[in-house]
């Protein structure tokens, strides 16, 4: 596990200078205390920090083939590089190290830009090709591991991370005005877009190379498989096939040289997770959990059943409402742009706590998106269903009239306006985008975005689902299927990153078992009845885990990782979170209409409708501004 970055100047005109590539590195300590390690090749700089995890005392980056004419950085863990590592010195190649590093160098000795079709793992790496002088990088399938980079005529800039980047003197932080709708829909920018102009991130799944003219070629090498599933195998089939291919997923990623632990949650994903993990090393494992005070909230019981059923080392921390606060501008400097969800907080600070005790976690994200796990499935499907005769049968008038009415909370109250405004009597059912994506996603709406952004910027941006109804069209199968490989483009994504980036703070390395290239590839090819039935998902995961785990758990209904953050803003932390967005310092950005901020605070203050979730996006994304556009390091100093 490492941080890369790096820079390449088109013409051969300009060297790269070391100070440049030292101040980059600097930016990602965190990603790799052990160690560091540079290469220049006149206009061409390679620099990397290392955390130790393989071959401890001999994977110093940059790795370089037999002749030196072949040099790589690296992050991530190939797991399958040993079978790899026969066959390579099969056809003569000579390794110098005992690293995954160095078989993904002979590989592309071998095999060129298709050397990434070999890996099974999760990789973001960097080959400078000296005899070609061409520079090469990929990105592992699902986008366990993060690649940025910035590219103009005169150069191209590559790291994991946005702020080595911004490191660099010829990067300036700006705002990418024309994604901001997305941002305030999601949290989060799909494809290559950033929250910063100038800065794109490589798909999952895409390798990039460039040559000295500055020619820039980037393809996908992979995707997600598609279409109707349904070839008659027995359910039991898949049930049985999944654990095979889970079990056998768990066991490649308990490679290590370094002590191991497992992020649990205490829901069925990592729980699972833990139970295999214990299963294969036979010993007690180190296992880790987060809560809070308020115990609505918190699943550490949950998480504490599951421990004493494994009988493992089990490490638990709490997260109170000062401490989050306090953390949250310098995690929004670690993850690069403002926090999508709440989560990331309470993620690395469980991940402080294990890095006290193990250098190595494995986690359970990725289970949800690939297997059917979220509410919002079998909710849509029922709004589907029913919410076409709906439209037959319902004037558009009168259908408008009891959107209106769900939406006005005075009358049915918050709760109850809620719950119906997720069902098709509160959707417009004639669009996918208002089914789906206003319903389950969106802070705000496409029509709340109306009300708050200023109209004189309206020029500058896009449609807040472009990127999102992209993936959706490309999409084939039945809706289950499209559901979930929209949401394996757009939301793992950004799950990945969250986790890579919280992770990483902390100087920890995760891993992710069930994104698996070949299990998601056999989870695509399950029938969408087999996944979500009922307003049940995972059902091929919950059979599997039966004999493993308490039936408790395993039958318990999916919480989340939720915070107590709605009941914190209707404390006193809303005063404070209202005049920093109603200051001269955030108005002057001239973004949002402040009557609309004032009406926002004032129905939330009085509970006539819950922001929650726009007041956190808002929250967020003036923070971020601070950090990085006005750089004011007064607010990283907690």
């Amino acid at each position: 596990m490492c941080g890369i970055c790096g820079a390449f100047h088109f013409g051969a005109r300009r060297d790269v200078e070391l100070q440049t590539l030292e101040a980059m590195n600097r930016q990602i300590v965190h990603r790799g205390p052990d160690d560091e390690g540079f290469h220049l090749d006149g206009n061409v700089g390679l620099a990397m920090r290392r955390l130790s995890i393989i071959d401890v005392a001999h994977g110093h980056q940059p790795i370089t083939n037999e002749d030196g004419s072949i040099w790589i950085v690296y992050n991530g863990e190939i797991y399958n590089h040993r079978g790899l590592r026969t066959l390579l010195q099969q056809k003569g190649h000579r390794y110098r190290t005992d690293t995954d590093t160095e078989t993904i160098v002979h590989l592309y000795e071998e095999y060129g830009r298709s050397c990434v079709q070999y890996l099974q793992g999760m990789f973001a790496f960097t080959i400078w090709d000296s005899r070609r002088r061409i520079l090469f990088a990929a990105r592992d399938r699902l986008g366990i591991k993060p690649l940025y980079y910035c590219y103009t005529k005169d150069f191209l800039l590559f790291a994991s991370e946005i702020k080595a980047l911004l490191a660099h003197p010829q990067v300036r932080a700006e705002l990418n005005r024309k994604v901001l709708p997305e941002y305030l829909a999601f949290g989060y920018m799909t494809g290559f877009e950033t929250l910063f102009a100038g800065i794109q991130k490589l798909p999952p799944g895409h390798t990039l190379e460039t040559d000295e003219s500055g020619r820039l070629d980037v393809q996908s090498y992979w995707d997600v498989p598609q279409g109707n599933q349904s070839d008659g195998r027995p359910r039991s089939y898949y049930v049985q096939t999944y654990r095979e291919l889970l079990e056998k997923s768990v066991e490649s990623h308990l490679m290590s040289d370094v002590p191991l632990g497992v992020f649990l949650s205490g829901g069925i994903d990592s729980s699972l997770v833990a139970a295999l993990m214990t299963k294969l090393t036979k010993n007690p494992v180190e296992t880790f959990s987060v809560g809070y005070d308020e115990e609505e909230h918190s699943e550490l019981s949950h998480a504490q059943t599951v421990a004493d059923h494994l009988k493992s080392h089990h490490h638990e921390v709490r997260v109170s409402r000062q401490e989050f606060f306090n953390a949250l501008p310098r995690l929004i400097w670690h993850e690069d742009e403002p926090l999508a969800w709440p989560g990331s907080v309470p993620l690395y600070f469980v991940a402080r706590l294990a890095r006290e005790h193990v250098k190595v976690v494995l986690t359970g994200e990725g289970s949800d998106e690939t297997l059917g796990g979220y509410m919002r499935y079998p909710w849509t499907l029922w709004n589907a269903r029913l919410g076409e005769p709906y439209r037959r049968l319902v004037p558009a008038a009168l259908r408008r009239m009891i959107r209106e009415a769900i939406a006005n909370t005075e009358g049915l109250g918050a709760v109850a306006s809620r719950r119906l405004g997720h069902s098709f009597f509160g959707r417009d059912v004639r669009s996918w985008s208002s089914l789906y994506f206003d319903n389950f996603y969106s802070a705000f709406s496409q029509d709340d975005q109306k009300q708050f952004l200023l109209d004189g910027e309206a020029d500058t941006w896009e449609s807040p689902y472009c990127r999102s109804m992209a993936f959706w069209d490309a999409s084939k199968g039945d809706l289950v299927t499209r559901m979930l490989y929209s949401d394996i483009k757009t939301y793992l994504v950004e799950l990945c990153m969250k986790q890579d980036q919280m992770s990483m703070a902390a100087s920890i390395e995760s891993r992710v078992p069930f994104l698996d290239h070949e299990l998601v590839e056999f989870a695509a090819r399950i029938p969408g009845h087999l996944k979500v039935h009922g307003l049940a998902g995972k059902l091929i995961l919950k059979e599997g885990a039966r004999g493993l785990l308490p039936e408790s758990i395993i039958d318990r209904r999916k919480v989340g990782f939720s915070t107590p953050l709605g009941s914190w803003l209707f404390g006193p932390q809303l005063d404070g979170l209202e005049e920093m967005l109603l200051d001269a310092r955030s108005l002057d950005r001239k973004l949002f209409r402040p009557a609309a901020l004032k009406k926002m605070f004032g129905e939330h203050r009085t509970r006539q409708r819950d922001h929650t979730d726009q007041i956190w996006r808002l929250v967020n994304l003036e923070l971020w501004q601070r950090i990085f556009m006005d750089r004011d390091s007064s607010l990283l100093r907690n």
